[in-house]
């Protein structure tokens, strides 16, 4: 049987200011197994990012469970979940996230060193992954000298650099033209199927989702649907 790495289940959130409430999450069930590639969609407003948010354990939930690699995140503090997420979690965003006066190299380095990875493994992992993504050559360029697509790349090299059993993905070609969006995703499946490691995208583009095992699609804070998919492999 394969193994499950993610489980939500009857997950709810519900969103408040003032009197008004907004029921994100209407009672999510998913499971994900070690190794796929999923893509989560939806239009505007229908939960998906939330949904990425809950699971990854970067929001909390009202009711429900959500396992990952069979541990509760309910039984977690937030300092617990942070570490949890430094050690086996990478993310990758449609604004990058990049600090603006650190280089390339200087932005894959910092996760790192904020868990304590001695300088100088930091830094050789650093210039590896950026060799794997493409960047040897921009790894002293500041994010204002490297065009999109350059800066997703080093977002990626960050988000790989310490061996993540799970990749999540917000809209990780969401500010990037059609072609180098295309790349964008070769590069983040090449990655999906050499190290076997998780992704889980959430998009609205279906030329994006083509390039996952499995679509999930949302609507109004529920599970629509799903669809297996010939995933584009390249």
């Amino acid at each position: 049987m394969a193994e499950l790495i993610i489980q939500a289940r009857q997950v709810r959130k519900t969103y408040r200011s003032g009197k008004l409430r907004v029921e994100a999450l209407r009672g999510v069930n998913i499971e994900v197994e070690k190794g796929e590639m999923v893509a989560i969609m939806g239009t505007s407003g229908c939960g998906k990012t939330t949904l990425l948010n809950c699971l990854s354990g970067l929001d909390s939930i009202d009711e429900g469970d959500i396992l990952i690699q069979g541990d509760n995140l309910r039984d977690l503090s937030d300092k617990q979940r942070t570490v949890y997420r430094a050690q086996h979690m990478g993310f990758i965003f449609q604004d990058f996230n990049l600090l603006p006066m650190l280089t390339a190299v200087e932005n894959v380095e910092l996760p790192m060193l904020i868990a304590r990875v001695p300088a100088r493994l930091a830094h050789r992992r650093a210039l590896e992954w950026l060799d794997r993504v493409g960047l040897s050559e921009r790894i002293r360029h500041r994010p204002a000298e490297l065009s999109g697509g350059q800066r997703q790349r080093v977002t990626i090299a960050r988000a790989l650099t310490n061996d993540p059993a799970i990749v999540w993905a917000d809209e990780p070609t969401g500010n990037l033209d059609s072609t180098t969006a295309q790349e964008i995703m070769e590069l983040l499946s090449r990655f999906n199927r050499e190290h076997g490691q998780t992704f889980v995208v959430v998009t609205h583009a279906l030329e994006v989702g083509q390039y996952a095992n499995r679509i999930i699609r949302m609507q109004d804070g529920k599970i629509a649907g799903e669809e297996y998919t010939h995933a584009i492999s390249r």
